[in-house]
């Protein structure tokens, strides 16, 4: 059965985690009696939510942490043979109002990605869900050049959400942040500011990692 309580240290954490190496999807849906779907086309965060469930997290779709009693946030990501990833990684959603004098420091993004638990899962989709196997997961702090990086990528998104440019922000902006539609249909609104600073209606949006990203994370762990 799955933990009822979240871990209280990142050592429990781990050591949880690392527990699941090894196993295939089905294998850890069927040790709680959970129906594994035949592909993810209408249920695309089923593994992220089994994960949540076999570890302990009770944050859900919140804005703090998975774990934020220890601040470690979890994040499956799909892989393929050679351990590249095949998409990218959601982050949070984006505050498209009030956002005049937002720093990075206290920002969702900077939030959700100080501490990771990263877990690799085969992604390949000739592979059935259930029998596709969790790698090794792995703690990974934000830091150095990579926050750089992605500091700079939300500072520029945020000032032209900010400047009313909301519409204007393409998947082609930032470097290895991008903002991107995110809501469980087209027909999904939300307030953000328009071009003449009055209040207008667009899609949710939420900050996603690209591959590059994530590539390069993997590879100097795995090196």
């Amino acid at each position: 059965m799955f933990p009822n309580s979240p871990p209280s240290s990142i050592d429990e954490l781990l050591q949880r985690a690392e527990q699941l190496a090894g196993l295939t999807l089905g294998e850890l849906a069927h040790s709680a009696n959970i129906r594994v779907p035949k592909d993810f086309k209408r249920e695309k965060g089923w593994s992220g939510q089994l994960l949540e469930l076999a570890l302990g997290a009770q944050a859900g779709s919140k804005a703090q942490q998975d774990f934020a009693n220890i601040g470690v946030e979890l994040k499956t990501i799909p892989i393929d043979a050679n351990g590249n990833p095949l998409e990218t990684t959601y982050v949070c959603y984006a505050h498209l109002t009030n956002v005049a004098g937002s720093q990075w420091q206290t920002s969702s993004v900077r939030n959700k990605l100080g501490k990771v638990l990263w877990v690799p899962i085969d992604g390949r989709r000739d592979i059935p869900p259930s029998e596709r196997c969790i790698a090794t997961p792995f703690l990974w702090s934000l830091h150095g050049q990579q926050e750089q990086y992605l500091r700079q990528d939300w500072e520029e998104i945020m000032d032209m959400i900010a400047m009313g440019e909301i519409e204007s922000i393409t998947a082609r902006h930032g470097e290895y942040l991008q903002l991107r539609p995110k809501a469980a249909n087209g027909s999904a609104l939300t307030d953000a500011i328009g071009q003449n600073g009055q209040i207008v209606q667009t899609r949710p949006r939420g900050f996603y990692l690209r591959k590059e990203f994530t590539g390069k994370i993997l590879a100097d762990y795995f090196a």
